[in-house]
């Protein structure tokens, strides 16, 4: 019996990823993986928008709801879980469809991807340092060490630089020795959404209008009782931080949701940015009449394709 092709549906926030997985997955018969960091976490839900149980048609969906607030999300522990989730599924002879718009998670569950080590304590030390002289002087630093990931890594992206040096120190490698080549590590048909930019950018503020009419500040609330501010990755995702400046008082409804709203356009950006160069993914019209079909008969001929050459 030859192994199920696996599905990635990818593209930026607001496009319609979770739905569209829904329909391959009733239609290949399949089950879907998720690949995003926020919905990693029990009880976010309205934030990240997370399909309802209710609403996800009987089919079984994996890496939601697997980790703690409190906890760190972790690319390599997701990049574990996520594949013996995709090598289950194809086990029980179904297609795993992998959704979501987190282009590292999406990369570390379907392509050859070495995730390096990390150390709290250094990363700690470098984060510390980057508060105290600004990330401008650990990027010079890395332009010394590693010139191809500081060409790489948006200048102002802290986070990125700190990772970088984080792993020259650790491993006595170049950070860009690392960095994912898009090699799939198994026979893969990648499908990706766009729409307008104008059009997404209006997706984006009704979402987060409609996240405050769904209830994101009682979540939240429920969520301080479970340890939110101590988990330094979720108190920090899109939607939450501004809710928690809401319920302290620092910002009124309309600034957290402007916030929000501005933020996640960004976010749109940079995935577009990470997805767009891929000359893997069968790029799709998010607002097609007929998009579920025009996706199911790409993933066909792959499957057809992957026979053909298998």
């Amino acid at each position: 019996m030859r192994t199920p092709l696996v599905v990635g549906v990818v593209g930026p926030t607001a496009t319609g990823k979770s739905d569209l997985a829904l329909d391959l997955a009733e239609a290949l018969g399949g089950e879907v993986v998720g690949a995003d960091a926020s919905q990693l976490y029990r009880g976010m839900d309205i934030g990240t928008a997370k399909v309802p149980p209710a609403e996800r048609r009987g089919i079984p969906h994996h890496q939601l709801d697997v980790i703690d607030v409190v906890a760190e999300a972790s690319v390599a522990a997701y990049q574990v879980a996520a594949r013996a989730d995709l090598a289950a599924i194809q086990g029980r002879g179904r297609h795993p469809i992998l959704a979501g718009g987190s282009g590292l998670y999406v990369r570390a569950a379907l392509d050859v991807l070495e995730i390096p080590p990390t150390d709290p304590e250094v990363r700690s030390r470098l984060e510390r340092e980057a508060e105290e002289v600004g990330p401008a002087v650990l990027g010079t630093r890395l332009r010394d060490l590693d010139p191809a990931a500081a060409a790489a890594i948006e200048p102002g992206n802290t986070r990125r630089i700190v990772r970088a040096l984080e792993v020259i120190e650790l491993t006595g490698r170049p950070f860009s020795a690392t960095m994912p080549t898009r090699t799939s590590l198994q026979p893969t048909v990648v499908l990706g959404l766009r729409m307008p930019r104008a059009v997404l950018d209006e997706r984006v503020a009704t979402r987060v209008r409609r996240m405050w009419a769904q209830g994101l500040l009682d979540e939240v609330r429920h969520l301080e009782t479970l340890g939110l501010r101590r988990g330094r990755t979720a108190s920090r995702a899109l939607g939450y931080a501004q809710a928690l400046a809401e319920l302290d008082g620092t910002m009124t409804t309309e600034q957290a949701q402007d916030e929000t709203t501005a933020l996640t356009r960004r976010l749109v950006r940079r995935q577009e940015s990470w997805f767009n160069p891929d000359p893997r993914i069968t790029w799709l019209d998010a607002l097609a009449p007929n998009l579920a079909e025009q996706a199911v008969e790409v993933v066909q001929a792959a499957i057809s394709d992957n026979g053909a050459h298998g």
